[in-house]
């Protein structure tokens, strides 16, 4: 999806908990530990396609104030542009662009602090049209639905809609918050942005990730030592979420269909 989420990337401390947590959980089977100095791992799902990726996070990372959670990466069609923009329009750089052997990346602020990498990925080998399948709108195994909470909606959405071609149709409100305000890639529907709730600290975007049963995976989450940040919760359309945090801190929704 050009200029959609196109990787989604968890940073924990430990990924073999997360491994066994997140199998469980949600199905998918993360590889195991890689050969090399650099702990980089593949989320494989039942399809045998990819989820996204796990990165451990090394002492001195934390030190640093790196935290686990999950971060998502967007693609542009240029990656200088889109940081130097961030920059202009009050935003920041939290890794500047580098070339890898999978594109060229940057990890940025937006203007209201929200953390995310932007990327103009190398198409595999021989598959030069090759498109990122990580997002999908209904099915379990992916991320289906984006959130970001901002301390400016209004704004966030003029910063996505101008760089990442997105479009704002349709909102729900939501009492003293203001609206919930869905938000398109390419006429599909990807997420929402609204007003950061009182107890978040900053600006941040939030992953819900599909589960074939939300009561199968809830009881996941807690047998495997997570914890539910809600209650399950009924969505326009009668399936189910919830917020929950992995056993290494990172935070997550779940969205699938009461079986």
């Amino acid at each position: 999806m050009a200029d959609g989420f196109i990787w989604y990337e968890l940073m924990t401390t430990d990924p073999d908990g997360a491994r066994a947590f997140y199998n469980e959980v949600v199905g998918w089977d993360i590889d195991a530990q890689p050969a090399g100095e650099m702990d980089y791992r593949m989320i494989v799902r039942s399809d045998g396609g990819h989820a996204g990726g796990v990165m451990r996070l090394t002492g001195a990372m934390v030190e640093g104030g790196a935290r686990a959670g999950w971060l998502g990466y967007l693609n542009t069609a240029n990656v200088d542009a889109v940081v130097a923009a961030t920059l202009a329009e009050g935003g920041s750089v939290q890794m500047p662009a580098m070339d890898m052997h999978v594109g060229r990346m940057a990890m940025i602020a937006d203007p209201q602090g929200a953390v995310l990498y932007v990327m103009t990925p190398v198409p595999p080998e021989g598959q030069p049209d090759a498109e990122s399948d990580v997002f999908s709108v209904d099915q379990p195994q992916h991320v289906r639905w984006n959130e970001l909470q901002s301390t400016d909606p209004e704004a966030s959405v003029a910063f996505y809609s101008k760089h990442f071609g997105w479009t704002q149709q349709g909102a729900m409100p939501m009492g003293d918050l203001g609206d919930y305000l869905f938000i398109q890639k390419d006429g599909t529907g990807i997420g929402a942005i609204m007003r950061k709730l009182p107890h978040v600290p900053a600006s941040g975007w939030s992953f819900y990730i599909g589960v074939d049963d939300i009561d199968r995976a809830v009881a996941a989450v807690e047998a495997g030592g997570g914890k539910l940040l809600g209650p399950v919760q009924q969505i326009p359309g009668g399936e189910f979420t919830v917020h929950a945090m992995d056993p290494q801190g990172a935070a997550f929704g779940l969205v699938g269909p009461r079986a």
